[in-house]
């Protein structure tokens, strides 16, 4: 999509279609003096929040999408609601990140119609000044990287497995001061990271742990280390899922993705911060080769793992992952996955479940989501809660050691919780923010959640 700054109605292309804010009390097309206007209903007497911005935004898109133009025009300062305290570059930001992403369609796989599917091409923007301008389009540029993020999740997992995803995010920082590093499985065995290599056991795909590191700070400086679960296809492993859960089951690499994106985008950005980018890769397959209930894995850590359900196979690679973490004595390190189904029962699919026994580093990234959209809710972390995953034969459980069909998110939180303690962490549990929902102004599939938390997040981080 393509990003024009203008000065009045009167320059804007004969096929362009205005849209007006507010103007009226339902959503109507007219032509008036030549140009043809969509009124976009919006009470601007009511208080406007961020959370009914950014669906506006992106109404507005998917609207001139349906009146099946290639070219819309509105003015900026229709968005100035009065009790909004934004400034002009904050509001022009988030204005920027919500125009594309609406846009947003997967339709790799699909055969074009004869007319070509319906996009946006190209957005005039009036009223907006210099700074304003450049704050639109760093905004676009987010939403950009979003959306790759999403095209990546998107694929399906016959076309994505673990060296492919290594191979995207070589090609995702193409061009960029980020370098990748990629280890096989004899790499891993030689680092004792066992606990990767016994899932991906299972699979004719062999298993990558994908390093990414950018270094935009000062030399030799603490990094921040963002550790992305990439699990290319989940069938539970032994613990077979139902086929109905086995849909979707491609999107399980989406916290990678994630990481492999935001890295992208603060390279681009040229973020002062130095930036690791961690990718455990494995498909979770059920085959004479693969990991059993009842295995007792010895982690990169040290400690081991009492394997209860082959299907809780995040957490096992991320466990190696995060204990690789610490090579970088890291400032901070947050994990992305899509761990669990028991973060959907919980939250539903609005907002991702996060974890961590920092009550400022929680505040800080609750904070950010909602600044960006990528909205998140703290869940407990106690202690006591790791009762329940001490082993009987191993260390710790890779589930409930009593087979509850409760707390299950707080419980994989609770794991990983054993492979980095002593450093600043939180795990955001993704799994409710894979896929879009309804009324969202947005494309089916994923998300790309949280490239946008996660880079404002490392932006404002001190």
């Amino acid at each position: 999509m393509k990003i024009t700054f203008k000065n009045n109605t009167k320059d804007l292309p004969r096929e362009t279609l205005f849209i007006s804010v507010g103007a009226k009390n339902e959503d109507e097309v007219i032509k008036e003096s030549g140009v043809k206007t969509l009124y976009l209903k919006c009470d601007k007497t009511e208080k406007m929040s961020l959370r009914k911005l950014f669906l506006l935004v992106r109404k507005m898109v998917i609207m001139g999408k349906s009146a099946k133009v290639e070219k819309i025009a509105f003015n900026f300062d229709d968005f100035k609601f009065r009790n909004f305290k934004l400034t002009d570059t904050e509001l022009g930001e988030i204005i920027g990140s919500q125009l594309d992403f609406a846009n947003y369609e997967f339709n790799k796989y699909k055969t074009p119609p004869k007319e070509g599917f319906p996009l946006i091409k190209e957005i005039f923007i009036l009223g907006a000044s210099k700074e304003t301008q450049k704050a639109i389009l760093k905004g676009n540029i987010v939403a950009d990287e979003v959306n790759k993020t999403r095209s990546l999740s998107n694929m399906p997992g016959g076309d994505m497995t673990p060296s492919i995803l290594a191979a995207k995010a070589k090609e995702a920082v193409k061009g960029l001061p980020v370098v990748v590093t990629v280890l096989g499985e004899k790499e891993m065995e030689k680092q004792k990271m066992l606990a990767i290599t016994s899932v991906g056991r299972g699979s004719e795909e062999e298993s990558k742990f994908i390093i990414m590191k950018y270094e935009g700070g000062k030399k030799g400086g603490r990094p921040m280390v963002l550790v992305g679960k990439g699990v290319t296809f989940d069938t539970g492993g032994i613990n077979l899922k139902p086929s109905n859960s086995l849909l979707g089951m491609n999107m399980d690499m989406s916290g990678g993705a994630a990481v492999i994106h935001t890295i992208a985008l603060a390279a681009k950005m040229k973020l002062k911060k130095n930036i690791i980018g961690l990718i455990p890769s494995v498909e979770n397959m059920a085959s004479g080769k693969s990991y059993r209930p009842g295995d007792v894995i010895r982690s990169m850590s040290g400690q081991t793992i009492e394997v209860l359900n082959t299907d809780a196979e995040g957490r096992v690679i991320l466990a190696d992952a995060l204990t690789y973490a610490q090579k970088y004595n890291p400032e901070v390190v947050v994990d992305v996955a899509t761990l669990t189904g028991a973060a959907m029962v919980a939250l539903g699919e609005r907002a991702s479940a996060i974890f961590t026994d920092d009550d400022k580093l929680a505040e800080m990234i609750e904070k950010v989501g909602e600044k960006t959209g990528d909205y998140v809710w703290r869940l407990p972390m106690w202690e006591e809660y790791e009762n329940e995953i001490k082993g009987s034969v191993g260390d710790f459980t890779n589930v409930h050691n009593k087979d509850s069909r409760y707390g299950g998110a707080i419980y994989g939180a609770i794991f990983l919780h054993q492979f980095i303690k002593g450093y600043r962490w939180v795990h955001i549990d993704m799994a409710p923010r894979m896929v879009a929902m309804a009324g969202e102004n947005l494309g089916g599939g994923a998300t790309g959640s949280p490239v946008r938390l996660l880079y404002k997040f490392i932006e404002e981080y001190k």
